[in-house]
């Protein structure tokens, strides 16, 4: 591409800017503005979806940023680094003797390439692509890509749950070997939940995958998280929903979550999955995987699974605070709700102010379940009056069901029967690890940073 299809949209301004300083596309620079600020980074090509009148620089920690480009003082052009944008591809090779792996794509970034039209990075997804990318993936299968969705994982919903649940269903029956599904982080742990009650005696892992930062990072874990959920899929005897992300914030070695028991708890690290009221299943890196316990489902030879495509979308989750008023349960009764789930404080608590619209939602046959919002322990709605008097009004506690996990079965149970009796029991009839017995010991870990012996052992794996 010549130099004025990539200058192409940049305002008079900002083009006069960057010939002023004799700045191209591509080059690197140290930028300055009239208000003291500083950037260093490689300027790229204006995106289509920006305006024209910032400069936009990809800077070292991989973030872009836009400078308005009346406000540059200077630039300091250190020399130039045309973007590859392309990944070459490669024939994925084929190994007769190594498994057969298929990987779903929904949106989420594995391995990107940089997009000169938007300044940003764009999944690169065909076997060709992801071999040219990370070449390991061939030591563990052959494997082949079908792209379901192009949906940032905000956008998930009941089509594409649905529908991946279906795709999966069709490659089990096909006699693949494992799957892997690329998604994007912050919805992830909803899709595992809901995939583990709508494929059920899966005979293969299913494994989903995502990357907390893009390829184009220094910092990325794109290409090793791909690398442990395709080893996961081809090589691992637990056959279930699971999620394959960093362990540590090193990339030490990544974990294998559970798909009812985990959650994204950080914004930013890459160790932003855990599994929360128990331990993960297991740990792995390139030569291994080690099982940190033995009550999950075992790899088997056959066909025989369970496909339950339900969901009702007239399902609301309610995170509960002080001085909520009735009409936020009313509202939704009022507009047709189904169901609700409820994450309430302490034990399973709200405030008696809302009892009376309790009362309303079951009368008006809507089907309420309590969770609580502190993530670890179990709803104990027997313990004080108030939680007594709410399971009179109707309200059925999950025991230590996550509340994401909760507002997903709920709507699978009732996507199945709207008896309330038959909801219940759906609700409370374990099905894979959603609800536990017991939490071990070493379930619930929250280090606090500063003590002492907190810090004497963390400083043993800093790095």
């Amino acid at each position: 591409m010549d130099e004025k299809e990539l200058f192409k949209g940049y305002s008079e301004i900002t083009l006069e800017v960057l010939k002023k300083f004799n700045a191209l596309v591509w080059s690197d620079v140290d930028v300055s503005t009239n208000d003291g600020s500083f950037y260093s980074g490689i300027i790229l090509p204006r995106s289509e979806t920006a305006d024209k009148l910032h400069l936009v620089v990809k800077m070292s920690t991989g973030y872009n940023i836009g400078i308005r480009a009346e406000k540059i003082s200077n630039i300091t052009v250190k020399g130039r680094k045309v973007a590859n944008y392309k990944i070459p591809e490669k024939d994925f090779p084929y190994d007769k003797h190594k498994p057969r792996v298929k990987l779903f794509g929904t949106g989420g970034t594995i391995a990107s390439r940089l997009d000169y039209r938007t300044g940003a990075v764009i999944p690169a997804f065909s076997p060709g692509e992801l071999y040219g990318s990370v070449p390991e993936l061939a030591d563990y299968c052959n494997l082949e890509t079908v792209k379901l969705y192009g949906v940032f994982s905000e956008n998930m919903g009941p089509e594409q749950w649905i529908g991946t649940a279906k795709a999966i269903a069709a490659e089990i029956e096909s006699g693949v070997q494992g799957i892997v599904i690329g998604h994007g982080t912050d919805t992830m742990h909803h899709t595992a939940a809901i995939l583990s009650f709508m494929i059920q005696n899966s005979p293969v892992p299913i494994v989903m995958v995502g990357s907390q930062r893009s390829s184009d990072r220094p910092s990325s874990d794109a290409a090793l998280n791909l690398i442990h959920s395709v080893k996961a899929a081809a090589e691992s005897d637990i056959a279930e929903v699971q999620v394959c992300m960093f362990g540590p914030t090193s990339d030490m070695y990544g974990l294998l979550h559970r798909g009812t028991r985990v959650r994204k708890m950080h914004s930013s690290y890459r160790s932003t999955f855990r599994t929360l009221g128990d331990i993960p299943l297991a740990m792995i890196n390139r030569e291994k995987i080690t099982p940190l316990r033995n009550d999950y489902h075992k790899r088997r030879s056959d066909k025989d699974f369970k496909l339950l495509p339900y969901f009702e979308e007239r399902v609301g989750m309610v995170y509960y605070y002080p001085n909520m008023m009735p009409d936020m349960i009313d509202s939704m009764v009022e507009k047709g709700y189904k169901g609700i789930v409820i994450a309430g404080t302490g034990l399973g608590h709200v405030n008696k102010p809302l009892y009376p619209a309790l009362k309303r939602a079951k009368e008006a046959g809507v089907a309420v379940y309590m969770t609580v919002q502190t993530l670890w322990g179990y709803v104990q709605m027997y313990v004080y009056e108030t939680g007594r008097e709410m399971m009179e009004l109707g309200v059925v506690p999950t025991a230590n069901m996550l509340p994401e996990v909760a507002y997903m079965k709920l709507c699978w149970a009732l996507g199945q029967t709207s008896d309330l009796n038959e909801v219940k029991q759906i609700m409370l009839t374990p099905v894979n690890g959603e609800i536990t017995e017991r939490e071990p010991s070493n379930g619930y870990l929250v280090l606090q940073g500063g003590i002492p012996e907190v810090e004497e052992f963390i400083s043993k794996y800093r790095k």
